[in-house]
């Protein structure tokens, strides 16, 4: 079978489209018959399907954020200096609810993520599947990043900057940045934390899905399904 999956492989990046699609109605299976170029399709939806599931729904739980060392926003550069400030004249609790406010708007932001993901998954072609298969082990994050990014940043925006008001973030921030501006010899700041917030909260959406992605390629046990089983046995054998 081996042979078989390498011939297959250097085939792929000689033929065209039509051929292509010839080439995937043999390709083999753990001797269990053939796996059609659709059931390679759904094999990579399942697992795109995993990294929403199992990840990105993680992040809209309280804390989703704010307790994953891997996303938790913290403050941009220019605004270190009012936590460092704040610090050091005893606010260091009032620093910690300036920065949980901001993880607590993206928490909320990534509610609105998963039907746009969906959307996506859906979508996906059997080109697109045969470039995930052979691609990068972050390929399938990677066609979820283009594909969505623009979509999920005007979803994010609004519902951030909604989210300011609604956990309080604007007026943490609004009270943080006046007691800082108030400490003698500081330059003044006034930011606005919207766009900041929503990159930082896309970064963490595809960080996660990026890690359900690797444990698929790396891991056969969390390949939950026979038909995941099966395609990324493909992977494997290259």
């Amino acid at each position: 079978m081996i042979k078989k999956v390498l011939i297959l492989m250097v085939a792929i990046q000689f033929v065209g489209c039509a051929e292509l699609q010839k080439i995937a109605k043999h390709i083999p299976t753990n001797g269990s018959g053939i796996l059609s170029q659709e059931q390679i399709g759904n094999g990579l939806r399942q697992a795109l399907d995993n990294g929403i599931k199992n990840q990105v729904s993680k992040l809209t739980a309280t804390d989703g954020f704010y307790k994953n060392n891997l996303v938790k926003i913290l403050l941009p550069a220019e605004l270190q200096k009012v936590d460092d400030g704040l610090r050091k004249i005893g606010l260091g609790n009032l620093a910690d609810q300036g920065v949980k406010a901001l993880n607590r708007a993206a928490e909320d932001a990534v509610k609105t993520a998963t039907p746009i993901f969906v959307n996506a998954v859906k979508k996906m072609s059997f080109a697109d599947a045969k470039n995930i298969l052979l691609g990068d082990k972050n390929a399938a994050t990677s066609y979820l990043q283009n594909r969505t990014t623009n979509q999920l940043t005007s979803s994010f925006t609004p519902v951030i900057k909604n989210s300011f008001g609604k956990v309080g973030a604007d007026k943490i921030w609004a009270n943080l940045i006046t007691k800082y501006n108030s400490i003698p010899f500081v330059k003044r700041v006034n930011p606005d934390l919207t766009q900041y917030v929503t990159n930082q909260a896309l970064k963490g959406v595809f960080t996660m899905i990026e890690v359900e992605e690797k444990g698929i390629r790396e891991k056969a046990g969390l390949r939950n399904t026979a038909l995941l089983k099966q395609v990324f046995a493909l992977q494997d054998n290259r």
